[in-house]
């Protein structure tokens, strides 16, 4: 499953008690991180919401931020008067250690989290409510994410049909390299000795050609590209198996590069390396 760590959500909601509003970001990133801004009455909510996240989302850091604005203004508004107390003395002992003097602003003061209260308030629907809205906004998050992983697919899909055929070029030029490099050594080993044991020629050259064959090579890349097309369809999150495999697509063509005897297969390696370190970029962003 293709699923891209980069998303974005808004879901809002009108309540006879008031709005509620979820945004919902998400970055990638190696594991789950998640961020919230929520308002003071929903705090005691966020064990609930990183549960109902962790179930949609994987992988990706991820902000989340809850907005809430009331119908009305309070009708039964309690002061915490030790609170209040607390902050205020907490101001002027700030404000003498650093020798000014010290200026309460009193709507400040109210507005610090848990000075007010609304005692009209029944947080359990409101709480409800938020749970529903999220539900709402992580399934468009789903949405998106999955939106953008399908244009991923296209393009790892369109890198790896030239992965195969730039691999199939290899191939192809095989047997004329080898050809090649055959008559290059007999010419130079005719100039440097005139009686030559021609079985232990044989072997030697057969020694020399295993060496330089790049047959394994053009396999495994394969075989690997099978596998990146078989995690397509896989129903799990792909993005830790993809990258894996851009590894070892790496790996083969280094080794191939490292072997060419070939200005050609040369070419051809440096063009498949191109091709994977595109697709390692991309598969970065893969759940």
């Amino acid at each position: 499953m293709i699923r891209s760590m980069t998303g974005f959500a808004r879901q809002e909601q009108q309540f006879a008690w008031g709005q509620l509003a979820w945004e919902l970001k998400t970055v990638n990133h190696r594991y789950l991180e998640m961020s919230f801004r929520l308002p003071e009455d929903f705090r005691a909510a966020e064990g609930q919401f990183r549960q109902s996240i962790a179930a949609a989302v994987r992988r990706g850091k991820i902000e989340c931020g809850l907005h809430f604005r009331p119908a009305v203004a309070a009708t039964a508004l309690e002061v915490d008067n030790e609170l209040l107390e607390s902050v205020m003395r907490t101001v002027k002992h700030t404000a003498d250690r650093a020798g000014e003097r010290a200026r309460i602003n009193v709507v400040e003061l109210l507005r610090w989290p848990g000075v007010v209260r609304d005692n009209t308030r029944d947080m359990q629907p409101m709480l409800a409510a938020a749970h529903s809205v999220l539900e709402q906004s992580l399934a468009e998050l789903s949405k998106f994410r999955d939106s953008e992983g399908g244009r991923l697919r296209d393009a790892l899909e369109q890198r790896a049909g030239q992965l195969f055929g730039l691999s199939n070029r290899v191939e192809e030029r095989l047997p004329e390299i080898r050809a090649r490099m055959r008559a290059k050594l007999l010419e130079r080993i005719e100039q440097l000795v005139k009686e030559v044991d021609h079985n232990r020629l044989e072997q030697e050259l057969a020694m020399i050609a295993q060496r330089l064959d790049v047959d394994e090579e053009i396999d495994r890349l394969r075989g690997h590209l099978t596998e990146v097309r078989k995690t397509f369809a896989g129903s799990e999150p792909a993005g830790r198996r993809l990258d894996f495999l851009m590894q070892e697509l790496n790996r083969e063509v280094n080794t191939l590069s490292s072997k060419s005897q070939d200005i050609e297969t040369t070419r051809a390696a440096v063009d498949m390396k191109v091709l994977i370190e595109q697709m390692r970029e991309q598969v970065q962003n893969i759940e």
